[in-house]
C-alpha cells in the first residue's frame, strides 16, 4: 500500500488592524474567528482525505470522498480569500497615486476612476460573495469579477489583485444590509494599495481596454 505523506497543517495568520476607518474592532474580532474556522476545517478535511488515500479507498464514486473533496474547495478558498482580504487592508492607507497599479487599473478600464466605479458596481451587486480584480497572466489585463461561494467563479490563470469580502459577516455589525455601500467605501478607505500592487506578477504591464 502506498503511504501518503502527512498533509500540511496550516496555521492561522494574525493581523494588527484594530482602529480601521468604518470597520469596527468587534467586526474584525468576529471576522478573524470565522477565518480561523476555515483554517481549522481545511486542516481537518486534508487529514481525512489523507487517511482515505492511505487506505487506498479514494474513489470518485464514493459519496463520502466526493463530499470531502468538494468541501475542501470551499474551506480552503475561504481560508485563502480571507488572508488576501486582510492582507490588503491597513490602518495607514495611502492614496494609490500614480503607481504602477494605478496605471494598470486605469489602462484596463480607460481610467482609474472608471475602474473603481466598475469595481464598486460589482461589489454592490445583490447577494453575498466576493468582488475581486484579477490580473490575467495570459492577456495581461485586469478585470473585475464577482465570486459566489468561495470556490465558484475564479478566473483560471489569473492573480487576485484587489480582494473585497462582501459576505454580510464582513459588515453586518457596523451597517445594515441596505447600507452595504458604506462598508464598501470604508474598505477603500483602508485599502493597502502597496500590498495590492505587490501582487502584480510582472515588473511592468501593458494593458488594453477591456470590460467585465
Amino acid at each position: 500500500m502506498k503511504v501518503y505523506s502527512i498533509p500540511r497543517v496550516f496555521v492561522p495568520k494574525k493581523w494588527d488592524l484594530a482602529g480601521l476607518h468604518g470597520i469596527s474592532d468587534a467586526t474584525l474580532e468576529m471576522h478573524f474567528g470565522l477565518y480561523e474556522g476555515y483554517v481549522k476545517n481545511t486542516n481537518l478535511l486534508n487529514e481525512r482525505l489523507a487517511e482515505i488515500r492511505e487506505r487506498g479507498n479514494a474513489a470518485g464514486t464514493d459519496p463520502t470522498y466526493a463530499d470531502l473533496v468538494r468541501g475542501l474547495g470551499f474551506e480552503y478558498n475561504g481560508m485563502r480569500l480571507h488572508e488576501l482580504y486582510f492582507d490588503n487592508m491597513t490602518k495607514r492607507s495611502e492614496p494609490v497615486g500614480s503607481s504602477r497599479l494605478s496605471k494598470a487599473l486605469g489602462e484596463a478600464y480607460g481610467g482609474f476612476d472608471e475602474w473603481k466605479n466598475d469595481f464598486l458596481a460589482v461589489a454592490g451587486m445583490r447577494g453575498v460573495g466576493w468582488a475581486i480584480a484579477y490580473y490575467d497572466t495570459t492577456t495581461l489585463e485586469i478585470t473585475n469579477h464577482w465570486i459566489n461561494d468561495h470556490e465558484n467563479g475564479h478566473i483560471a490563470g489569473s492573480v487576485p489583485i484587489v480582494v473585497l469580502d462582501v459576505w454580510e459577516h464582513a459588515f453586518i455589525k457596523d451597517y445594515k444590509p441596505a447600507d452595504k455601500d458604506k462598508y464598501i467605501e470604508a474598505f477603500f478607505a483602508n485599502l493597502d494599495w502597496k500590498a495590492c500592487e505587490a501582487r502584480l506578477p510582472l515588473p511592468s504591464v501593458k494593458m488594453s481596454h477591456s470590460s467585465t
